[in-house]
């Protein structure tokens, strides 16, 4: 059976590309996957509760399904390691211990067809902890998913990777490989609402390693309950 590949996506201009492009490495390099896409009738885009909602579509708590974000590429060998690893060790696994991105120069390398080992490196991102998520629903819900409270861009990822190492005592397990993200427009890192995120990103700083403060922060997650 076909292992789900959920991608959260809103079309934009620039993106569109690497979308493609993403879509294509799957099935040209791992069609033993399933990719299909999400997104929410929000009206800015909600990458937690896209997150959130692709790995509440599973029937079986235990099912394996991976959350791809648009513009990521992951090898091949780390994935499927990540696949048969998040099926019993109850963690989120990471397909990659290091993440590069790859900007317009590498990414054009890329279309042109150059391996993506061996295309132009714009930033190795240090602590990287998003792109390509691997995990069952039990353990998703085991540490309450990922905020819906961010909106628009910034911090979900980071907030979530100190719920998920303060809530199930360890950090996500990473695989060793690499992931590449595809050159795009840069989102907008100012304004009310980068502000928003960026505050409460430093509730979870100030929770992180301790449960019941990370407890309480992470039940007030979903819209329904936003203070």
């Amino acid at each position: 059976m076909p292992i789900p590949v959920v991608i959260p996506w809103r079309p934009a201009p620039s993106r569109l590309d690497a979308f493609d492009r993403v879509r294509a490495w799957y099935r040209d390099e791992l069609p033993e996957f399933a990719v299909r896409t999400i997104d929410t009738d929000d009206d800015v885009f909600v990458l937690a509760r896209c997150r959130n909602l692709a790995v509440a579509s599973m029937e079986d708590p235990d099912g394996v399904i991976v959350v791809n974000d648009a513009d990521t590429l992951p090898e091949t060998e780390a994935l499927r390691a990540a696949v048969a690893a998040a099926s019993v060790n109850g963690l989120v696994n990471l397909p990659y211990s290091e993440y590069r991105w790859l900007g317009a120069e590498g990414s054009a390398q890329f279309a042109a067809g150059t391996a993506p080992i061996d295309c132009s490196v714009e930033q190795y991102v240090e602590g990287a902890c998003s792109g390509v998520y691997v995990t069952t629903r039990r353990t998703w819900e085991a540490h309450a998913g990922q905020d819906e409270r961010f909106r628009g861009w910034g911090f979900e990822d980071a907030a979530w990777y100190l719920a998920h190492q303060t809530l199930l005592g360890a950090p996500p397990r990473r695989h060793a490989g690499r992931v590449y993200a595809l050159h795009h427009e840069g989102e907008v890192r100012a304004g009310v609402g980068y502000e928003r995120n960026a505050a409460l990103m430093e509730r979870y700083r100030m929770a992180a390693g301790e449960r019941a403060a990370m407890t309480e922060l992470v039940a007030g997650n979903r819209p329904e309950h936003a203070s």
